[in-house]
């Protein structure tokens, strides 16, 4: 019987980026964007604030770009703070890179199992699906899932009674089912 789980995020993940001011590595979106015009051409931030000392950051999203090619729906989520940009915007691999920053996702996201509970002698096929971009190893999703330590599930692993097509050590952000045989 196929169980379909969901990784889903339940917050903003914390920005990884060395503060100028205190020396701390860590920011929060602000929840506001910035956006300037200079003639023809736009520029436009995304602020975030260093979780110590309040310091605000400016990751870029768009720099000098024609008011032209600028599409009217962007401008107006730009203008309105859209939480939802936020989110599309900071798992953004160009806009990650651009702006040098990386995310920590650490109690950002939620397992959502739909609440099955597999049955006890009959092989379990699950397919795990994820709602963000969120780096998470497939070992601790499953132990989550399955109510196991990981130890438990590499455990199962090794013994071939928990198989995937993908590997399931490091980190994984896309999509990927497995079969865990009783």
């Amino acid at each position: 019987m196929p169980t379909n789980w969901v990784v889903m995020p339940i917050c903003l993940p914390i920005i990884i980026r060395r503060c100028h001011a205190c020396a701390s590595g860590r920011f929060r979106a602000s929840g506001k964007f910035r956006v300037n015009a200079n003639h023809k051409l736009l520029d436009a931030w995304l602020l975030a604030l260093c979780t110590v000392c309040e310091e605000t950051i400016k990751i870029t999203v768009v720099e000098r770009m024609s008011v032209r090619s600028f599409r009217p729906e962007l401008l107006d989520r730009l203008h309105h703070n859209d939480r939802d940009l936020i989110a599309e915007l900071l798992e953004d691999p160009v806009v990650l890179r651009r702006n040098r920053i990386a995310l920590d996702w650490h109690s950002a996201w939620h397992l959502d199992t739909g609440g099955s509970e597999a049955p006890g002698d009959e092989a379990v096929d699950v397919s795990v699906r994820f709602a963000a971009r969120i780096p998470v190893r497939p070992v601790r999703l499953v132990a989550e899932g399955l109510g196991l330590s990981r130890a438990e599930v590499e455990r199962l692993v090794a013994e071939g009674n928990l198989v995937s097509a993908v590997r399931l050590s490091g980190k994984r952000s896309g999509d990927f089912t497995f079969t865990l045989k009783r």
